[in-house]
């Protein structure tokens, strides 16, 4: 505990950070909150949108989308507090060991539009996934088989039908992407993975486009759900 707190110290009066959890001085993640985040991660559940897209495979995540998790996905996506991609990848991979069973995963995170992305300056889905595999350890990998097509805008604002109109056909899976992924992975489960659901609009337009590419979907993964989202269903 001593040396956390100098660490902490230390941060504090060289970056002036502060907990985006609790607002204690120092690092973007303090460790009380980090041990927040690893007891979390143990209890992911399904969660199912209401009303649910038709043949939506199953969604877990570890929490609403609220208290802490709303401020560390809010902080690693607008703020680019980059340093939270760690946390958030240990609850990512809570939501993933609770969807996929034992073995070779492959862990696909939705894309982000490009014009986003060069805004933000980084890839906060793709981060946390990454940091996600990481942990799960040498049987999973990431792999980016989705691209979006032009003509997505932003999903802020809009109701169920709204993003279920803007993301109907936006994705595809490169045939050539497909190709090695089978070559190298023949046998691993596949999860998609995001931040945050919603109406489950976005999980279920992936799990559509890796279908018709040949790619079977064994569940999808989130940090959270919103909290009008219906958990067990």
């Amino acid at each position: 505990m001593a040396t956390a707190q100098l660490i902490d110290g230390f941060v504090d009066l060289v970056l002036g950070s502060r907990c985006v959890g609790c607002d204690r001085p120092g690092r973007p993640c303090c460790p009380a909150c980090r041990d927040l985040c690893r007891l979390l991660a143990t209890q992911a559940v399904p969660h199912w949108p209401t009303p649910c897209p038709a043949g939506l495979v199953p969604t877990y995540a570890v929490g609403d989308y609220d208290g802490l998790l709303r401020d560390l996905v809010l902080a690693h996506k607008e703020r680019r507090v980059l340093a939270l991609a760690r946390p958030l990848g240990d609850l990512l991979a809570g939501s993933v060991g609770a969807a996929a069973p034992p073995g070779p995963l492959v862990l696909v995170p939705v894309p982000s539009r490009a014009t986003t992305v060069r805004q933000r300056g980084h890839d906060p889905t793709l981060a946390m996934t990454r940091a996600a595999a990481a942990l799960l350890g040498a049987e999973t990998r990431v792999a980016r088989l989705l691209r979006l097509r032009p003509g997505v805008v932003d999903q802020a604002g809009l109701d169920a039908a709204g993003r279920s109109a803007n993301l109907a056909g936006s994705m595809t899976a490169p045939a050539h992407a497909v190709r090695r992924l089978a070559r190298r992975c023949p046998r691993a489960h596949v999860v998609v993975c995001d931040d945050v659901l919603t109406t489950g609009a976005t999980l279920r337009e992936a799990q559509r486009a890796l279908e018709a590419a040949g790619v079977p979907v064994q569940a999808a993964a989130a940090v959270a759900a919103t909290r009008r989202r219906n958990p067990a269903r």
